[in-house]
């Protein structure tokens, strides 16, 4: 089916259309009515999204099922998948359906609620999506205005300044990028992503009011696009935003945060920062080694002093993050394999582990862990369902956690053995910060009062659950699943990537290890 990507688009956007237009009341019956519409249309956009994978060819690097045609003032619509944004695409649309079933229990504005959530389904699908550098720049921005509603709105006691927070970091990152793209169209006469994939941007240095940039404008539209994409993601020291995000949001905003939109700046880095400025990726790799470094070590001791559940897994998602940007910057096999995967199963860990704090806040109404223990004794299902996804997090062996960070840490031994060395201590420090939440949390003597009477998880939640729980252990068993159809495209990115900066001091070092 050519038009299958705008379909998979844009079937959420649809339906909240029909929300806004033909919904009316605020009942029970009409709350009712605008939770099925959004359940029904959110499992029809992954079922429809399995189409696109049955039809995936991973054998061939380009663009597939793409669909082109003139749009705005001479703009192009332009949609289409490869290898590396394919899965992205259906992490998307698989975890929005549980989204909308952990809101179950939301009574409030329900039918504004759902709509933004659907609109910024369509928005996110949209960044997987794009190849025209405008078109991603809209889907990219807009996913702002949703998600700032989500935590403003139906967040917690601090929603407004934390919406705020979340809003001015990301636009502000995004106004660079914004003069970036401008700056590329005029040197390539093209918005074309696929075009500016192999386009030759200067790297000789220059100067640029008055100071000398090494790797010349590949170096400042470098910097330009990693002013948003590591907001985005969010790495060190532009990351404060996402625990205030997190502590605020409502229990589906931060399953979809961290799921989804925090994947959008390692998507960003593969998609336009190592095609399209490899020199400049280069040059400032180490930079980025150390910054994910920083990262993993820093955000892993900041977890260890949390008392908030919410902020000790917001810091852990940090953490995890510091592997995918060491990742994708190792620019080998391994290491952008490795990212990949890792932010394909932090996508199902880190929304489970949101989704498990949702659980028993819905009961207790406080994410205090003091407030907490021995939960084991009155709710033994949410204990065992808790500590897998607690070992998932870890990285035990026979999770999709264990894989992730094993293949980015392969990745960048070969590249640099002291960042492995440092990034390895996170491994240890996920340990001591996820088990010392699962003990407080979980084990021990039901002693606290207001405990003694919590009931067990429901079948409902218990459903919301096992698909994750499967897809954590289907990939931990079996990642082939996932690196057979990424593989060809990243030993594309690779290939074109060591092409671009054979001529460099450190390529020639890269040609000469091999």
């Amino acid at each position: 089916m050519s038009n299958l990507l705008s379909i998979t688009c844009f079937i959420p956007a649809v339906a909240a259309l029909i929300l806004g237009v033909f919904l009316r009341g605020d009942d029970e019956a009409a709350n009712r009515n605008a939770k099925w519409v959004a359940l029904i249309a959110t499992t029809l956009t992954f079922i429809v999204s399995l189409f696109i994978l049955s039809g995936f060819n991973p054998e061939d690097t380009g663009f597939q099922f793409v669909e082109e045609r003139e749009w705005l003032l001479g703009l192009k619509y332009k949609m289409g998948v490869d290898g590396i944004s394919v899965l992205f695409v259906l992490l998307t649309t698989f975890i929005m359906p549980l989204t909308i079933a952990a809101s179950w229990d939301v009574n409030t504005r329900v039918k504004e609620y759902m709509i933004a959530f659907l609109v910024l389904e369509t928005l996110m699908l949209g960044v997987f999506m794009a190849l025209d550098l405008v078109l991603f720049y809209l889907f990219f921005e807009a996913g702002l205005i949703p998600m700032f509603l989500i935590i403003g709105i139906w967040g917690g006691a601090n929603r407004i300044y934390a919406s705020f927070k979340f809003f001015l970091y990301t636009f502000l990152g995004s106004v660079l990028m914004l003069v970036a793209m401008v700056t590329m169209v005029a040197q390539a006469g093209t918005s074309d992503i696929e075009t500016l994939l192999t386009f030759n941007f200067g790297s000789e240095d220059m100067t640029f009011l008055g100071v000398h940039i090494l790797g010349g404008l590949q170096t400042l539209l470098f910097f330009a696009f990693f002013a948003s994409f590591a907001v985005k993601m969010p790495m060190w020291p532009v990351h404060t935003w996402l625990p205030d995000a997190h502590v605020q949001a409502p229990t589906a905003g931060s399953v979809v945060l961290a799921a989804i939109l925090l994947k959008m700046g390692g998507y960003g880095f593969l998609r336009f920062s190592l095609p399209m400025f490899p020199v400049a990726s280069e040059l400032w790799a180490p930079l980025v080694f150390w910054m994910s470094a920083i990262a993993i070590v820093y955000t892993s001791l900041v977890a260890l002093v949390q008392e908030d559940m919410k902020k000790l897994i917001a810091y852990s998602s940090v953490a995890h993050m510091g592997y995918v940007t060491m990742g994708i910057f190792a620019a080998n096999n391994q290491g952008i394999d490795g990212a990949i995967f890792q932010m394909l199963s932090h996508g199902f860990i880190s929304g489970a582990l949101f989704l498990s704090v949702g659980v028993i806040y819905d009961r207790m109404h406080t994410r205090e862990i003091d407030a907490y223990g021995g939960l084991v004794n009155r709710m033994p299902a949410y204990a065992l369902i808790f500590l897998f996804f607690t070992m998932a997090n870890v990285g035990l062996p026979g999770t999709s956690g264990f894989i992730g960070e094993f293949l980015t840490l392969m990745g960048i031994f070969q590249v640099n053995t002291i960042v492995a060395a440092v990034a390895t201590t996170g491994v240890i420090l996920s340990a001591a910060y996820a088990l010392w939440l699962y003990r407080r949390v979980v084990m021990g003597d039901l002693i606290k009062e207001s405990l003694k009477t919590i009931s067990d998880m429901t079948r409902r939640e218990k459903a919301i659950f096992a698909p994750l729980v499967a897809m954590t252990l289907l990939l931990g068993v079996y990642p082939s699943l996932v690196t057979d159809i990424i593989g060809p495209s990243t030993e594309a990115l690779v290939s074109h990537y060591e092409t671009a900066t054979a001529g460099t001091p450190s390529g020639n070092a890269v040609a000469a290890s091999h």
